[in-house]
């Protein structure tokens, strides 16, 4: 069989827990997909300018790193885990509910800051749970809940889809565009305006707060879909007695006290290997006396995820804005596809490198992928007016990327021996690199043009590459000195071993004589 009789046992004996925990993180993908497609209608209804808006990423990929880091004091026992899961699904379908309702960028920079911290809890929370329950076994679960992140990133933006505008509006259009704008939506509705003269729709002024647009729709119904995890979460509280009014149960000591000891005992839990505080990891005593190349291994790796995972940010967030654009210029609806496409392309990516890691090696998968995306947005870039191969191009560009995060986590920590915070280091720049990428495409996309996306792209692309061939050189070196210091350690136990010997002669000479 492809998985162990062993493994499905263990599944067999924990399905509750493991299918709450995946269904939380659908959560997760469907608050973090959203904005890419609906990011001109909330320009609309917020009446913002791209830059503005652009702040809006900036928020949730800030808050979701602050939510990580202090998830671990919600961490400790299993009753503050579940009930941190569920206040935070809960907050995902209030933040859907009331999105709708926020009429400035201010408003709803704030509203995404707030589910950018519920998310981060969710991603801590739910990864740790998993390890403490399936530990060295975690590997294969632990994808699986990271393909759920691209599943609810997929169902996000089809939901989005139906409920887009036909036209785009707000300050990134002229207002010769504004007025035709204007006269093609009204035309659109079944109102006496439909048929007033073009000169009259001119002056007909918009709606306030983006009356126009019925996104809105979109947003209540991914709250309403959303509300099921919250309450399977809850339910999974009922199965296992922990509300305040109820008896614990002793299996649940057991568990609080399993995840505790694992936490401070086994290296390979989450809080040893990359959910613990950036802060703690540079205050280790174990780092001292260890050579460059063990740190550098850390920062190239860290710079790899920065590059990578913020193409991935940038791409979901604007690939819909460049589409609608000169020189694309496709129709809104059909634009609202390509995040579909391309959260579909790394689900599919997440659940193809699964049987690939048995296969090769991390660090060729790795070398595949990078020049995969290089070749990728180059492609994209020379066919910048071919609509066809944007299509086809998001979805290698999803593929390509799709699986760089987690090779990139078991390369670093096979080469360090699983020693160190190499996971802490890698998760902290992959969601820095997330934060940064989308504001800095989101400025310049407004002042030098769509074409730039494309460009800003390749150009992190090849950096992404450099510091990979960085890594290649710190790693060799690396290798090096720990051959060197196994040699070292061989001599002095032969060394040793010989005096124990002579010594062990000589007394064995002196009784005999």
């Amino acid at each position: 069989m492809f998985i162990e009789e062993r493994i499905l046992t263990l599944f067999k004996n924990n399905a509750h827990h493991t299918l709450t925990y995946w269904s939380v993180f659908f959560s997760f993908g469907l608050c973090i997909a959203f904005l890419g497609p609906t990011i001109l209608d909330l320009q609309c209804q917020t009446s913002s300018t791209l830059s503005q808006i652009t702040w809006v990423f900036f928020a949730q990929q800030f808050c979701l790193l602050i939510g990580s880091s202090i998830a671990g004091v919600f961490k400790k026992t299993l009753f503050s885990a579940l009930s941190t899961l569920f206040v935070s699904a809960v907050v995902i379908s209030v933040v859907f509910a009331i999105i709708p309702l926020c009429n400035n960028v201010l408003l709803l920079a704030v509203a995404m800051a707030v589910s950018g911290l519920a998310m981060g809890l969710i991603d801590t929370i739910a990864n740790i749970q998993l390890v403490t329950i399936y530990q060295k076994d975690s590997a294969m679960f632990l994808q699986a809940l990271h393909f759920f992140i691209g599943f609810g990133a997929l169902v996000s933006p089809l939901i989005a889809d139906p409920f887009l505008s036909e036209s785009g509006c707000g300050n990134h259009t002229g207002n010769a565009t504004q007025a035709m704008i204007h006269h093609h939506r009204n035309m659109l509705r079944n109102s006496p305006m439909a048929s007033h003269s073009f000169n009259e729709s001119i002056g007909a002024p918009e709606g306030p707060h983006g009356e126009e647009s019925i996104v809105h729709y979109a947003f209540w119904i991914m709250s309403i879909i959303n509300l099921p995890v919250p309450l399977a979460v809850l339910f999974l509280m009922y199965r296992e007695r922990l509300f305040p009014c109820s008896p614990s149960s002793p299996s649940l000591m057991d568990k609080d006290e399993l995840a505790l000891e694992h936490q401070q005992g086994d290296t390979e839990t989450p809080e040893a290997g990359g959910h613990g505080s950036i802060f703690s990891c540079c205050q280790n005593d174990n780092l001292r006396g260890l050579p460059v190349s063990f740190f550098m291994i850390h920062i190239m790796g860290g710079l790899v995820l920065f590059m990578t995972d913020g193409i991935v940010g940038a791409y979901a967030g604007f690939v819909y804005t460049y589409a609608v654009e000169e020189p694309m210029s496709l129709p809104h609806k059909t634009a609202g596809y390509l995040a579909s496409i391309f959260w579909a392309a790394i689900t599919v990516g997440r659940l193809v490198s699964i049987p690939l890691n048995y296969r090769f090696k991390p660090v060729k998968l790795l070398l595949v992928n990078l020049v995969g995306v290089i070749v990728t947005v180059l492609m994209l870039l020379i066919f910048y007016t071919n609509k066809i191969f944007l299509f086809v191009g998001t979805g290698f560009c999803g593929l390509f990327l799709s699986s760089i995060f987690p090779c990139m986590l078991a390369f670093t920590e096979d080469v360090l021996d699983y020693q160190g915070c190499a996971t802490t280091v890698l998760v902290t720049s992959a969601g820095m690199g997330e934060m940064v990428m989308t504001l800095l495409v989101g400025t310049i996309i407004e002042s030098q043009g769509s074409y730039s996306f494309l460009v800003i792209g390749l150009v992190v692309a090849c950096l992404g590459f450099m510091a990979f061939m960085g890594l290649m050189f710190f790693n060799r070196m690396h290798r090096n000195y720990l051959t060197g210091t196994a040699k070292k350690s061989t001599m002095v136990e032969v060394t040793v071993a010989r005096q124990n010997g002579a010594v062990g002669a000589e007394q064995t000479g002196a009784e005999g004589s």
